[in-house]
């Protein structure tokens, strides 16, 4: 049975429209304001600073190149952006593979990008169907990584690079893939199966091999060891849900979740309900990002 993680939970910033994709790097924990157009960091102590501002933009995964640049998924846009020192430019354009949008990323140490999309138009209730994982080559050049996915979502790679971990929203499964030259994936299997009902989101790896899962559905966070088996449940309070999770702080084991209300494109910019939560864990976050 899973232990339940009570207690200790708190409010690290607030007033996001929807936060989401948080990557922990030098001291700060990055993530997207997607419905705001915005991109943040915010300190342990709960400075927050804007790092990019899209405007009307959608900005989802997050990534960094091994120059230090911060790669941004522009969602809807559906472009790969690199923010450098002269400000934002079109890395990549991820449309010839991207029917609809696209949505959480992992950048390996190499620079390549592996980017979930939908694969159709949620909002407007179109049926669900299969599209691939996008890879993006160092140089902008975008690749089939895997086929069929039902919306790829929440990316992680292992700390020997040689796998890597992909949530499966309504395949309501967590996927795992062999990495083998030139970042090409195969071997496709299941490295955790969600129970019913439940879709898995952002998700985070640590370093026992374990991958802590964000489900808006209802678990809050889980945390499933490789052969699928639930360990750790982190429940939220009502109303709210989560959305991404990242195991970051100076030594690695603090979860911090992205929660919110809501995550309707529409109702969130009113709402700014969204939260970044952090909780110490017994774990140490591994892994990319």
């Amino acid at each position: 049975m899973a232990k339940i993680i009570s207690g200790g939970l708190r409010v690290l910033a607030t007033g996001f429209a929807y936060a989401e994709d948080p990557r922990w790097r030098d001291g700060r924990l990055y993530f997207s304001d997607m419905y705001g157009g915005k991109v943040h960091s915010v300190t342990p102590s709960g400075a927050v600073e804007t790092v990019l501002d899209l405007g009307a933009g959608t900005p989802s995964g997050l990534g960094f190149t091994p120059d230090g640049d911060l790669l941004v998924v522009s969602m809807f846009e559906r472009v790969l952006l690199r923010l450098g020192g002269s400000g934002p430019v079109r890395h990549a354009d991820l449309s010839p593979l991207a029917a609809h949008s696209i949505n959480d990323m992992v950048v390996d140490r190499a620079g390549r990008a592996y980017v979930g999309q939908s694969g159709f138009d949620y909002w407007a209730g179109e049926a669900p169907r299969p599209a691939p994982l996008i890879g993006v080559e160092p140089d902008g050049a975008i690749f089939v990584a895997a086929p069929d996915l039902l919306v790829g979502n929440g990316v992680v790679i292992t700390d020997d690079g040689r796998t890597l971990i992909v949530a499966e929203t309504l395949g309501h499964r967590v996927s795992a893939f062999d990495i083998g030259g030139r970042g090409r994936l195969s071997n496709r299997r299941v490295f955790a199966a969600l129970p019913d009902g439940h879709m898995p989101d952002g998700i985070c790896l640590d370093s026992d091999g374990g991958v802590w899962v964000a489900s808006p559905s209802g678990l809050g966070v889980a945390r499933f060891a490789a052969g699928g088996g639930m360990t750790h449940i982190v429940p939220l309070p009502e109303p709210h849900r989560a959305y991404a999770c990242m195991l970051g702080g100076a030594d690695r084991r603090t979860l911090f979740i992205c929660s919110s209300e809501t995550s309707d494109k529409t109702e969130a910019p009113r709402m700014r309900s969204s939260r970044i939560l952090a909780l110490p864990v017994d774990f140490t976050g591994a892994g990319l990002p």
